[in-house]
């Protein structure tokens, strides 16, 4: 299961690299605007800007890094331990953040790229693409989460019961026991597999968003564009780095796995800044290109799928049916108001970003 998630995570750091070349090139193209409604920057601005795009690269650096971070460091705290009440409370408000992310921030930008006036003469402009590549996406989550639960849930079960075979007959009068033992140790074999598949699909959908916003706001040349969403953009990579980190943190991975999934959560902003400062600086960006515009909102419409889902299916679901939340009012009153303050606090950042 080791060896697995490290190579899990390898890929996916290639598949990025693959992602942002493939964005690239589809980028390089004319631009659906006249150059005469683009503003005239000045040297001046372009320095100024220029100067906030690397305090940004800095800045979501350490908010990201910090937020999923956080999780992983409270693992070490007894009250936020599996066992504990807070723990439920802790794990409804990251699931709040990533649903909210979602429907609120991923989606709608989505529907708004795909249903640009320069997409008319197109086929994204004769069908609703964001939600179908949204629903696709969602459905494409369920048949990895499944098969791959399923095939390691098969592997697992084949080595019980060879262990098994060996156990009763050298014990054949303990085979209740035995049986009984390597029923629960399935058990909570399986659940951790579950959880590892869910926290690196769950960062996929993450990842893809952020180099996203990170290439948007390096290609920006307005400073009145960049300073608000320096800010808003810190505390969205927080918040959504609070969501992973406690999703990294459930599934128990080797130190060598967690700590490269944090880092690749923490540096994919920054270096979707730095991709699109190079891109606008010379190397044939437009993002106003009709490319440019069906690359970002078909990603886009991507990850608000596997997000959506994997919030309400593998994080919502499971603990909200849970017999111990259930049988306790007071605790199922504090998750579901924990739940909402998750959610209500990535929405106010959707006023800004």
């Amino acid at each position: 299961l080791s060896e697995y998630s490290f190579c899990f995570s390898t890929n996916m750091l290639r598949v990025y690299v693959i992602l942002v070349i493939c964005m690239h090139v589809c980028c390089a193209s004319s631009d659906c605007t006249s150059h005469n409604d683009h503003d005239v920057v000045s040297q001046e601005e372009a320095e100024k800007a220029t100067t906030l795009k690397l305090g940004s690269i800095a800045l979501l650096l350490v908010a990201g890094g910090v937020g999923v971070s956080l999780p992983l460091i409270g693992k070490k705290i007894p009250a936020l331990q599996p066992e504990n009440d807070i723990f439920f409370l802790v794990k409804a408000f990251a699931a709040g953040v990533i649903l909210c992310t979602g429907f609120v921030h991923i989606l709608p930008d989505a529907f708004e790229r795909l249903s640009s006036p320069c997409l008319e003469t197109t086929a994204a402009g004769k069908f609703p693409f964001a939600g179908f590549v949204a629903m696709l996406s969602a459905m494409g989550t369920l048949m990895i989460d499944t098969f791959a639960t399923a095939y390691y849930k098969r592997q697992h079960s084949m080595g019980n019961k060879q262990v098994s075979v060996v156990e009763d007959e050298e014990h054949a009068g303990h085979v209740h026991v035995h049986t009984h033992a390597s029923h629960g140790h399935s058990h909570g074999s399986t659940e951790l597999i579950r959880r590892r598949i869910v926290s690196q699909v769950l960062e996929i959908g993450i990842v893809v968003h952020s180099v996203i916003i990170g290439i948007s706001l390096g290609a920006s040349q307005s400073i009145d564009t960049i300073k608000p969403l320096m800010a808003a953009l810190s505390f969205h990579q927080f918040f959504e780095g609070l969501g992973l980190g406690g999703c990294i943190s459930l599934a128990e991975l080797q130190s060598k796995s967690t700590v490269i999934m944090a880092a690749f959560f923490s540096v994919t902003a920054p270096l979707g800044i730095g991709i699109g400062m190079g891109m606008s600086s010379g190397l044939g960006y437009g993002r106003e290109s009709k490319e440019a515009i069906m690359v970002e909102g078909m990603l886009n419409a991507a990850s608000a799928g596997i997000l959506i889902y994997m919030s309400l299916v593998d994080l919502l679901a499971p603990d909200f049916v849970n017999p111990r939340l259930q049988s306790n009012l007071w605790l199922h009153l504090a998750a579901f108001l924990s739940l909402l303050l998750g959610a209500a606090s990535m929405s106010l950042l959707a006023i800004w970003a």
